[in-house]
């Protein structure tokens, strides 16, 4: 990664921050409406490097959506604290009475979408001068790091998504417990292949994050622990990483279908205020071949294949079956 000749940039300067991933851009001015050249390079710098930097902008929330909106349309996250005038534009402002929440954590943004967000573009307005970085870690480079014989075992297995992170905003109470129930029939588990085929590289991809992938599907709960935290790990693995240590007006632009991130939450009571918007993306993809749910069967006792537990021919009826029965 990040092995582009610099004859491949005209008009934008790279200066390569990490030995796997990430860059530092320069040579542009985003107070100022872009060019197509320079918006084509920068969009190849992105597949390439997967993490860039932008230094020394002092620009608008407007000028930040502006240039985020040159890549796709903006999201609006139904967790996250937004603007009341622009619902696309999250707002991260903490000090010593709003502590951070939920960041502290190796994720990928929003991977409880059915088709998660294909960047991430966060600006630092007021950030203490120490504490308060973030790190990033390319689950590219995590992969390739992998033997042969891991990546064949993971290769079409299938991931379970869910925004279980954000269930903590609910009170536990009657209306909390209704309102919560109203958001999981909205935003229902998805499922996404644990190895992700980028859409623009082809390079393969570790898509798996413990924000909030819960279960490889098809697994017991067993093996799919065991296989998701040695997954999970992946991330902390520092060759893999870049720590970014912000200063005002640094902005950054990270590929979300290649990279996680974690927010260190070193710097409270201290304030920290940036914001953030997300491009939509496409529901991601893996290989041509699914692994079988009957092949990831496992149980105490070996049985047929495709045989369910049950109690043969008298298999009494569970008390669930009798009220779908009752209820047509």
């Amino acid at each position: 990664m990040g092995t582009g000749s610099s004859q491949d940039y005209q008009k934008i300067k790279l200066r390569k921050l990490g030995a796997y991933f990430g860059a530092e851009v320069n040579g542009v001015d985003l107070t100022k409406k872009l060019t197509s050249k320079e918006v084509i390079e920068i969009t190849q710098a992105l597949a390439e490097y997967e993490f860039l930097v932008f230094k020394n902008q002092n620009i608008s929330s407007e000028d930040q959506i502006r240039f985020a909106e040159i890549f796709g349309k903006l999201s609006v996250h139904p967790f996250s604290p937004n603007s009341e005038k622009i619902p696309e534009l999250i707002i991260f402002e903490n000090d010593e009475n709003n502590p951070p929440f939920g960041t502290d954590i190796w994720h990928s943004d929003e991977t409880f979408r059915d088709s998660p967000p294909m960047a991430t573009c966060l600006r630092a307005i007021d950030v203490p001068k120490v504490g308060g970085d973030t790190l990033f870690s390319s689950m590219s480079a995590a992969y390739d790091g992998l033997s042969e014989r891991m990546k064949s075992y993971i290769s079409g297995l299938e991931a379970i998504h869910d925004f279980k992170p954000f269930k903590k905003l609910f009170d536990n109470d009657e209306a909390g417990m209704k309102d919560l129930h109203r958001f999981e029939l909205m935003w229902p588990p998805v499922t996404h292949p644990v190895v992700r085929s980028h859409p623009v590289t082809g390079r393969k991809v570790v898509f798996v994050n413990p924000q909030f992938t819960v279960q490889i599907k098809g697994m017991n709960e067993f093996e799919s622990r065991s296989l998701l935290t040695d997954l999970f790990d992946l991330a902390k693995i520092p060759e893999y990483q870049y720590r970014l240590h912000w200063e005002n007006n640094t902005m950054v632009l990270w590929d979300n279908r290649s990279v996680q991130h974690y927010a260190v939450h070193d710097y409270w009571p201290q304030r920290r205020h940036l914001e953030r918007v997300t491009i939509e993306g496409d529901k991601p993809f893996g290989s041509d071949v699914v692994a079988s749910e009957e092949s990831l069967l496992g149980g105490k006792s070996p049985r047929p294949a495709g045989v369910k537990p049950g109690h043969g021919n008298h298999a009494p009826k569970r008390e669930f079956l009798r009220e779908i029965e009752r209820s047509k």
